[in-house]
C-alpha cells in the first residue's frame, strides 16, 4: 500500500512538469510570432511591432496603416490625415481612405472636397454639375446660376441740346440707372444703364453765362481769323496809308480833268447831228 501511494506520487510529478514544459514552449513561440513589446512602444502605440509598426493605439487616438513602399506600417494619430476619415469603434479608432474622386471627407458618403477635374454637390464628386446649376472652377462647387440686377431708373434730366438748356426748342434728356448684381457665367445679362429720348421746351434766350462749348468756341475762332487776315502783307492797303491828304487832292484833281477831257469830243457829235 505505501509503495503504490509512492508510484502514484511521481506519476502525478512527472504529469505536472510535462504540463509545465508545454506552457514554457507555447510562451516561446508566441513570443516568436508575436514580438510584441508594449513598454518599448512610442508615438501612442498600445502595442507594437518592430516590423509592423505600432498594432494597437492609446484611448482616443485614431489607428492608420501608412505605406512606405511594398511595406505598410501602423501609425496612432491623434486626428485622420488629409484623405482618410476617422470611424470609433469599442475595441479601435481607425482611419478609413475616403473614395478615389474624393480629397477629403466627411465620412463613407459625404465628401467636403473634391480631387481636379471633379466638382462637389451636396457631398457628392460629379463630373458635370445638374442641371439649374453652374461649375465654379475657383472653388469647384456646383453653385447656382447668378442673373444681373439694375438698380430703378433716374428721373430724366433736363432738355438740352449741344450742352446746353437754351437757345432751342427740340433737344434729348437722358435717365440712368446702376447694376446692382453682376452676372455668373451662365446668368442673364446686364440691360442697359442709360436711355435718351426726344424732348420740346419752349424757345429761350442764353444769358451771357449760359452759351454752350461750340457757341464759345466759334466766338473764339472768329477774332483769330480777322487777326489772320492781318497778318497776311497787302500791298494794296498799305499803300492809301501812306498818302498824305495833299497828294490824295492831287489825285481827286487830275482824276477831274480827265473826265473833261473824255466828255468834249462827245458834245461835239451831239451838235453834229442836231444839224
Amino acid at each position: 500500500m505505501h509503495l503504490r501511494l509512492i508510484s502514484w506520487f511521481f506519476i502525478i510529478l512527472n504529469f505536472m512538469e510535462y504540463i509545465g514544459s508545454q506552457n514554457a514552449s507555447r510562451g516561446r513561440r508566441q513570443r516568436r510570432m508575436h514580438p510584441n513589446v508594449s513598454q518599448g512602444c512610442q508615438g501612442g502605440c498600445a502595442t507594437c511591432s518592430d516590423y509592423n509598426g505600432c498594432l494597437s493605439c492609446k484611448p482616443r487616438l485614431f489607428f492608420v496603416l501608412e505605406r512606405i513602399g511594398m511595406k505598410q506600417i501602423g501609425v496612432c494619430l491623434s486626428s485622420c490625415p488629409s484623405g482618410y476619415y476617422g470611424t470609433r469603434y469599442p475595441d479601435i479608432n481607425k482611419c478609413t481612405k475616403c473614395k478615389a474622386d474624393c480629397d477629403t471627407c466627411f465620412n463613407k458618403n459625404f465628401c467636403t472636397k473634391c480631387k481636379s477635374g471633379f466638382y462637389l454637390h451636396l457631398g457628392k464628386c460629379l463630373d458635370n454639375c445638374p442641371e439649374g446649376l453652374e461649375a465654379n472652377n475657383h472653388t469647384m462647387e456646383c453653385v447656382s446660376i447668378v442673373h444681373c440686377e439694375a438698380s430703378e431708373w433716374s428721373p430724366w434730366s433736363p432738355c438740352m441740346k449741344k450742352g446746353k438748356t437754351c437757345g432751342f426748342k427740340r433737344g434729348t434728356e437722358t435717365r440712368v440707372r446702376e447694376i446692382t448684381q453682376h452676372p455668373s457665367a451662365k446668368g442673364n445679362l446686364c440691360p442697359p444703364t442709360s436711355e435718351t429720348r426726344k424732348c420740346t421746351v419752349q424757345r429761350k434766350k442764353c444769358q451771357k453765362g449760359e452759351r454752350g462749348k461750340k457757341g464759345r468756341e466759334r466766338k473764339r475762332k472768329k477774332p483769330n481769323k480777322e487777326e489772320s487776315k492781318d497778318a497776311i502783307p497787302d500791298n494794296k492797303g498799305l499803300e492809301p496809308s501812306r498818302e498824305t491828304p495833299e497828294q490824295r487832292e492831287n489825285k481827286d484833281k487830275q482824276q477831274q480833268k480827265k473826265r473833261k477831257v473824255q466828255d468834249k469830243p462827245q458834245k461835239s457829235v451831239s451838235v453834229s447831228t442836231v444839224h
